[in-house]
């Protein structure tokens, strides 16, 4: 196994080159210690909180050992970054939406059950229900398109070979389908 100076002198690519081939983490170590500052400092940006940042750039490599395996990516800063957005967007998402559902049980008198007594995980089943049946009111281009970007976290290049659209055609089926589920979901 290569260490140290070597690795520091392989390329991104080559480093996950070598992932994929043996499925060793010191290749993505070597990745995280490149990245990990940037992917800190985009977090922090999003959620505002050095601790929330540091959970979310841990969390994200770790995500990133499961998907490289099966994720062809061409340009990992590009492709990390997008992750990292994402990812953050998703927390902040799910911090809103809870924050939204806990207000409006405490409005309504929540039926049976208070805001207090609602779990976590129970407020983002829910959501993530809502998302789901959102996602399924698309038009099938759209639905697909979504899918496959959002989540399972493909590039538009192979969401275009997957899907036989052209380039264009997923970024605008992405765009009016992100544009369509917000409306969906907040009208």
């Amino acid at each position: 196994m290569i260490f140290g100076t070597k690795t520091k002198n392989l390329s991104d690519e080559q480093l996950l080159s070598n992932y994929r081939s043996d499925g060793k983490s010191c290749w993505v170590g070597e990745l995280y210690a490149r990245y990990n500052h940037l992917v800190f400092g985009l977090c922090l940006k999003y959620l505002k909180n050095k601790d929330d940042a540091r959970d979310a750039t841990l969390s994200l490599f770790e995500k990133l050992l499961r998907d490289l395996r099966s994720h062809e990516v061409q340009q990992f800063q590009h492709w990390i970054y997008m992750v990292s957005k994402n990812h953050c967007l998703m927390i902040l998402r799910a911090r809103t939406s809870q924050h939204e559902k806990m207000n409006e049980y405490k409005r309504n008198g929540a039926h049976s059950e208070t805001a207090e007594e609602m779990s976590y995980a129970e407020m983002k089943e829910r959501g993530l229900t809502h998302l789901e049946e959102a996602i399924n009111r698309l038009n099938s281009h759209q639905e697909k398109c979504v899918r496959l970007f959002y989540l399972e976290e493909k590039s538009y290049r192979e969401i275009a070979e997957q899907t036989t659209y052209t380039i264009n055609d997923v970024k605008s089926y992405i765009q009016n389908g992100r544009r369509n589920l917000k409306l969906l979901l907040t009208g």
